[in-house]
């Protein structure tokens, strides 16, 4: 068991945070910078580097203001809007991924060769073939939508019950995100739906696997998604698949680590209530993630043991990081 589990966060963070910055806020400053030290090695390669530039800006600034704002007006109100504001930043970093491996070679040749001799065919186009009736693509698509309504749901729960460990579920969460995106940046893998696109559902069947270089480059079809079309979950998943989907992100599943970074908060909370919603929409995710061809079912499975590494790694970071902070203060 977790001997921090259930420790009280003592007063002299609190007191802590409202003169510096979360911990979180720090990851951001951090990806950030690694970001535009990226971008000054790869200049004359970037297709935006502008609108990237002003995004990070706007990123930092937003950042500084809300601490100046908490600070200005410390309360449990300020402290959430210092958490939900770079989570809802998230829907810009992800597709920024792809600014930054467009020029790159494409990998997905590799991991659909590594799909087939696993599982003797291409799990993500034979799932959504074979089960294709209303209301397992409804279930599906509701897990797969879930991804966002799961982490809200667990970051207010933590600001009702647990408000003492926000911040630390917010580094957490934040953090996992952040690793995957690093992946992301030196792994060009763009996912089926991309990839079956660009060289034929046809080719892919006979199990032909051809190299594509820099195709994505300068392309962005995708296949539609597939599963019972009307369905309003179904809806849903097409509509944010068309908003900021791009060829990136595909190894390992975000998607499903991020669910198993959430399951392993939840099960920390003690709260079943919490815990076992998201177990069985984590599992609706898992299966979803390659029957809306969005990942292949090897990117799924890594994503079950990226997203607990990920977890215990920034748990243990954010209690060092803790406990030398107030050995500090006790200096002081």
């Amino acid at each position: 068991m977790d001997n921090n589990r259930y420790r009280p966060i003592p007063r002299q963070k609190e007191e802590k945070e409202k003169s510096g910055l979360c911990l979180f806020e720090w990851a951001i400053l951090v990806y950030t910078a690694f970001t535009l030290v990226l971008m000054a090695l790869w200049w004359n390669q970037l297709v935006n580097p502008v609108p990237m530039l002003l995004g990070r800006a706007g990123a930092v600034a937003a950042t500084v203001c809300l601490w100046l704002v908490y600070r200005r007006w410390p309360s449990r109100w300020t402290m959430v809007l210092r958490v939900v504001a770079p989570l809802c930043m998230l829907g810009w970093w992800y597709p920024d991924t792809y600014e930054l491996n467009r020029f790159a070679l494409n990998l997905d040749h590799v991991f659909a060769g590594i799909e087939q001799q696993c599982f003797g065919c291409q799990p993500a186009l034979v799932l959504s073939r074979d089960y294709s009736s209303p209301v397992i693509s409804e279930l599906l698509c509701l897990g797969y939508f879930s991804y966002f309504p799961m982490i809200a749901a667990l970051t207010f729960w933590y600001f009702l019950k647990r408000y003492e460990r926000l911040a630390y579920a917010a580094f957490v969460v934040l953090g996992s995100f952040f690793l995957f995106y690093v992946i992301f940046i030196f792994l060009p893998v763009a996912g089926p739906q991309f990839y079956y696109a660009a060289v034929g559902t046809d080719q892919i069947a006979q199990g032909v696997f051809p190299d594509i270089g820099h195709y994505f480059l300068d392309h962005q079809e995708s296949l539609p998604i597939p599963g019972a079309e009307g369905g309003l979950f179904h809806h849903l998943v097409q509509f944010t698949h068309n908003a900021g989907e791009r060829p990136t992100a595909a190894f390992p599943s975000s998607h499903v680590g991020i669910s198993v970074v959430l399951l392993w908060l939840a099960w920390e909370s003690r709260s079943k209530w919490l815990f076992t919603p998201l177990l069985v929409l984590t599992v609706l995710m898992f299966f979803a993630t390659f029957y809306i061809q969005a990942h292949y079912a090897i990117d799924a499975i890594a994503g079950l043991f990226v997203g607990t590494l990920m977890y215990f790694l920034l748990k243990k970071v954010y209690w060092k990081a803790m406990s030398h902070c107030l050995q500090t203060i006790k200096l002081s």
